[in-house]
């Protein structure tokens, strides 16, 4: 929300108290408070009929310091609030006062402010360079005339200082300038609206800023005042956390350890998906021509989800098969399964007037209901739609006992879509806020539908398509982007939602290849499929019309089968990248700035990312197959063409649709397996290791693990280049192969 009026004024109505000067510091050992009047104090009466502002400060955990600002502490908390599973009980922190000021210090970053005079917050790394600090008008409440009541705070922007994140979003993926609320809305990728709000911004300066807040919060990103990211929520108390760094990573870590890490993906859900797409006609024989004629065309298939249709009209969710469509559901499973394939089908957390459920979940009180006590209902997206409230243990295993009943029959995932338009009208089963569970909702719902899944499947085995996420919903993989349209505009508004969303603490990521609305032109059809299989998750899916590739072509057949078997094979190092994704919270799906922190030119680029470290992918937005991309310093390799570029520099080259810039860095030793049918095979049969040492690479020694399909360790290779030549130690008696990419004749 802003505030002001420009620099000078306040804008009518609203009227602003500033933490303005120490009254009181207290310390602990382990956390502090602090007691800010809003106006000089010049004598005692001055401490008559004024506020103050209460400021404690602790570490939730190591390098992660807590700030809550407080104007009046009486307003009974209802929740919910984000479940925060890395945060330890005791503060991660040591106090100290020195001179004049106090010092709050946790790992490698320290909170110092003044124990008298001029209030004031600054946030220092391990070698005592202040990163940002809340200065004047940095720690402060509003009133407006309306009767609302809003905390907020400023942290500054340095000069060139970026900012990312803030979620999924698909506007500009440097957020600096922009207007960010945190509200869960189903918008598409065309609008400043987001079905993954997270209040989790990382700085280019290596620190990122958690606010602990899950409903609405407003993020004016150097747009109010040009030189602060203002962030404000309409509240008695705002707590934020500062998480320390040095690097981009680092700070990654430490957010997503405190959130959540996430669950480790199944090793075939990197497959290829294919759908039925949304409002197409299908039966079995047509479900069952899709699969042979991808077989037939030699493109490898992993997982068959059908859409929302595999249930009858009007009766979403019921969680039964359509029996004019579908009279043998188990048979038909298990036809599809006999040819090698897992299944997913399509849910969400509504249940309409018709369908069987109703009756049932209103007789025991299982949906949400109105301030007045009846069923809250509305006709969007279904007739006499109720809304499942997961905040009733009760409603949520009779919720998880409908999905065990296709589990039963062999379904082995869910599209988990929607959850995003939550009424606030509304009373909760546990008394939530409203306001605040607008936001959260999903994660209840993701939440529930997962943890089913893995007590049904196993730890590994569980995973979703989900559409909208809270902060910590990375644990509870894979997201989807939502629906965009079918164009080169809306595949390049697709990635920046996916970047944004990998820098919010998501490790893994995909999108509809094609696009969803409309029907793609075949051009942007291949280009998205060397997009789509080269992200961590890969999905054919559309609304009216269907992605099977021979709908776009012969060539379009050629594209799909070559990225999908490229994919198979680069499973033993991208499968290793997800094992890192789930150990540590660093991303799949990297922008540049993850790998290359020092270099201005990464920190914004937003048409390209790095699959891994190792792996520079730069999707072609174009007709002609013209691409203008960026290289960091160093020298890489075309994966597909052994052909080299040197950075740091922007190359602008022509491809195919057999093509595009996919570059290898320098020294990289990458782990590709031979089989190329399936993504979860024997990634140990015949290994091959290819080794990238491009002219001047000079000599090195790098450690290849590769995982088994658990993500513990199957096979480790050491491999030293020396004089041109490789090396390799292992610990596997498995047969692999050695391949020196780049070594001069």
């Amino acid at each position: 929300m802003k505030f002001t009026d420009g620099f000078w004024q306040m804008r009518s109505g609203v009227h602003a108290s500033y933490a303005t000067e120490v009254r009181d510091v207290r310390l602990d050992d382990d956390r502090l408070a602090a007691y800010a009047a809003v106006k000089r104090v010049e004598r005692r009466g001055d401490t008559l009929n004024a506020p103050l502002i209460t400021v404690e400060a602790h570490a939730p955990a190591e390098g992660v310091i807590a700030v809550r600002l407080t104007h009046h502490a009486g307003r009974r908390r209802k929740g919910p609030d984000f479940e925060l599973p890395g945060a330890s009980p005791q503060s991660a922190a040591t106090t100290r006062t020195q001179g004049a000021t106090a010092e709050l210090t946790s790992g490698p970053l320290t909170l110092r402010l003044p124990t008298e005079g001029t209030f004031g917050l600054e946030f220092l790394d391990g070698d005592g360079r202040v990163l940002t600090s809340a200065g004047r008008k940095g720690s402060a409440f509003a009133t407006v005339d309306d009767g609302s009541h809003h905390m907020f705070a400023q942290l500054d922007l340095g000069v060139g200082e970026t900012v990312h994140g803030l979620g999924e979003r698909f506007t500009p993926y440097v957020k600096n300038g922009q207007t960010v609320d945190m509200w869960q809305a189903d918008g598409g990728t065309s609008s400043e609206q987001a079905y993954k709000n997270i209040p989790f911004y990382l700085s280019s300066r290596g620190y990122g800023v958690f606010v602990n807040h899950p409903g609405k919060v407003s993020f004016e990103v150097g747009s109010e005042a040009v030189g602060q990211v203002q962030f404000s929520v309409e509240d008695q108390t705002l707590e934020y956390f500062v998480i320390a760094g040095p690097t981009p990573k680092d700070v990654l870590s430490r957010y997503a350890a405190l959130t959540g890490l996430p669950a480790l993906p199944p090793a075939w859900s990197f497959g290829l998906w294919l759908t039925t797409s949304f409002t197409t006609s299908y039966d079995e024989a047509t479900v069952t021509s899709f699969v042979d004629g991808m077989a037939e065309r030699g493109i490898p298939l992993s997982v068959f989800h059908f859409d929302c249709f595999w249930m009858r009209e009007y009766q979403w969710c019921d969680f039964e098969w359509d029996p004019a469509v579908f009279p043998d559901p188990e048979g038909m499973i298990t036809r599809l399964k006999d040819k090698g394939l897992k299944i997913c089908v399509w849910i969400n957390p509504y249940i309409g007037q018709k369908s069987p459920l109703y009756e049932e979940g209103a007789e025991k009180g299982y949906f949400v209901q109105t301030p007045d006590g009846d069923i809250w209902q509305w006709d969007k997206w279904q007739a006499g739609m109720a809304l499942v409230d997961f905040t009733n243990p009760e409603a949520t295993s009779w919720f998880q006992a409908k999905l065990k009943v296709l589990l039963d029959q062999g379904v082995d995932g869910f599209k988990t879509d929607f959850g995003e338009r939550i009424p606030t009208d509304v009373v909760w089963h546990d008394g939530s806020d409203p306001e605040r569970m607008h936001n959260y909702y999903t994660h209840l719902y993701n939440k529930a539908v997962f943890e089913l899944l893995e007590n049904e499947r196993g730890q590994g085995e569980a995973v979703l398509f989900a559409r909208s996420a809270a902060a910590g919903g990375q644990q509870y993989p894979v997201h989807w982007g939502g629906d965009c349209w079918s164009s080169f505009e809306a595949m390049a508004e697709s990635l920046r939602g996916g970047l944004s969303l990998s820098l919010s603490g998501f490790g893994f990521w995909s999108h509809d290849i094609g696009g969803f609305e409309g029907t793609p032109d075949p051009a942007v059809f291949k280009r998205w499929l060397a997009f789509g299989l080269l992200s961590s998750h890969s999905r054919l899916h559309g609304s009216s019309s269907y992605r099977v590739p021979w709908e776009f072509g012969d060539e379009a057949v050629d594209v799909a089968r070559q990225f999908t078997r490229l994919k198979h094979r680069l499973m033993p190092y991208l499968y290793g990248v997800a094992v890192e994704a789930h150990r540590t919270g660093v991303p799949t799906m990297r922008p540049l700035l993850l790998e290359f922190p020092e270099d201005p030119t990464a920190r914004t680029a937003d048409r390209q990312y790095l699959l891994g470290p190792d792996v520079l992918v730069a999707p072609v937005f174009t007709d002609d197959g013209e691409v203008e991309y960026y290289v960091p310093e160093g020298t890489w390799t075309h994966l597909l063409t052994g052909d080299t570029v040197t950075g740091p520099a922007w190359h602008r080259e022509t491809h195919g649709f057999d093509s595009l810039p996919l570059l290898v860095r320098q020294g990289a030793v990458l782990a590709l397996g031979a089989d190329e049918s399936r993504p979860d095979g024997e990634w140990l049969d015949d290994l091959e290791l290819r080794v990238f040492a491009p002219a001047g690479t000079g000599d090195f020694t790098r450690t290849v693990t590769v995982p088994d399909r658990t993500g513990a360790v199957a096979a480790t290779y050491e491999v030293v280049r020396e004089g041109g030549e490789a090396r390799v130690t292992t610990d596997t008696d498995r047969p692999y192969t050695v391949t020196v990419v780049g070594e001069r004749d």
